[in-house]
């Protein structure tokens, strides 16, 4: 198993270093520049090429990613253009919204999805199983933005049954520990806080899980019809072996595996897929502040910001290969 988990972690350093480029190339490339960005509109050229000079940008590309390497090296990636702050210090601050988002939308997608999938597989060919997957691809289809404006003004603005926007609702004075608002209303016994939070994440949760749901559906559907068709399945059925038994031990165990991996998947573009999310909901997560980044061309907010979801995609993936291969050994040796 170590020598799995070091095979896989020496894998993913030349994604990174080869990701880190291509980010470095992009950024570099993107019209205006920090200058544009730190200077006012009626700036002269003059003032704008002096303070590229002194900011390096005149020099050659490889000279400046060797200098963004350096600083990198040293957990620098330079200062947010809006704010003064270090992205490392932005990304903190921001960063537990996006993960308390995505968790909701993730419980959200495996709670109902997998369920979901096996009834459909189960009754395979009826009108559930017609209507799982006509669900699912309509939940392929639509798009996240579109499915969140409809969740907002239906269930917030017109029936008022949940919050339009915000992580939490202006004037609860809650004790903040981790970030995580419904963690940490529970952890400091501020049930109205944490009751407060979990509402504010349904609809946001709901719109962003939406993708993830339809895709664990699918899957799920597809291994429980593959695994039911194995002879270690009919043998265990052909025994008197009790049904939840069956379901659990044989079925559901087997069928899981590329369920893992997808969901693994997902949990990483979740991440990314909560710019729009969270910016049609005010949520105040990273990927709101990313799309306020390319709004005032705040550079270093998009390269360091990318590359830590980057390395977190990254990890999360090794993640997966781990669980991967406890719950079937056979691919240690691939």
């Amino acid at each position: 198993m170590l020598r799995f988990i070091v095979r896989r972690v020496l894998q993913a350093v030349p994604t990174l270093f080869g990701l880190s480029i291509l980010l470095f190339i992009w950024v570099r490339s993107l019209p205006g520049g920090p200058a544009y960005a730190l200077l006012p509109e009626n700036a002269t050229a003059e003032q704008r090429d002096a303070l590229r000079r002194a900011m390096g940008l005149d020099d050659p590309v490889i000279v400046q990613y060797g200098a963004f390497l350096g600083r990198l090296a040293q957990g620098d990636l330079g200062e947010s253009l809006q704010t003064g702050r270090p992205v490392l210090t932005e990304f903190a601050m921001k960063f537990p919204a996006t993960v308390e988002l995505a968790v909701m939308a993730m419980l959200i997608a495996v709670a109902v999805g997998v369920p979901l999938g096996y009834v459909a597989a189960r009754r395979r060919g009826g009108p559930l199983d017609a209507l799982v997957v006509g669900g699912s691809l309509v939940g392929i289809c639509t798009p996240v933005f579109f499915l969140a404006f409809v969740l907002k003004l239906l269930l917030a603005e017109q029936m008022g049954i949940f919050p339009s926007a915000f992580r939490q609702t202006p004037g609860i004075d809650a004790t903040r520990i981790t970030g995580l608002f419904v963690v940490d209303g529970i952890a400091t016994r501020e049930w109205d806080a944490a009751w407060d939070a979990l509402m504010h994440l349904v609809l946001p949760g709901l719109a962003l899980s939406s993708i993830p749901l339809a895709v664990i559906v699918r899957m799920t559907r597809a291994g429980v019809i593959e695994v039911l068709g194995e002879d270690y399945v009919r043998t265990a059925e052909a025994k008197g072996l009790h049904r939840r038994t069956v379901r659990g031990r044989h079925v559901l165990r087997n069928a899981m595996l590329p369920v893992v991996t997808a969901i693994g998947l997902l949990s990483g573009s979740l991440l990314a897929g909560a710019v729009l999310t969270e910016s049609v909901f005010a949520f105040g997560g990273i990927g709101q502040f990313i799309y306020s980044a390319t709004q005032t061309r705040d550079y270093p907010v998009l390269l360091g910001f990318i590359l830590i979801i980057a390395a977190i995609y990254v990890a999360i993936n090794l993640l997966v290969d781990i669980s991967y291969s406890l719950l079937d050994p056979r691919v240690r040796v691939s």
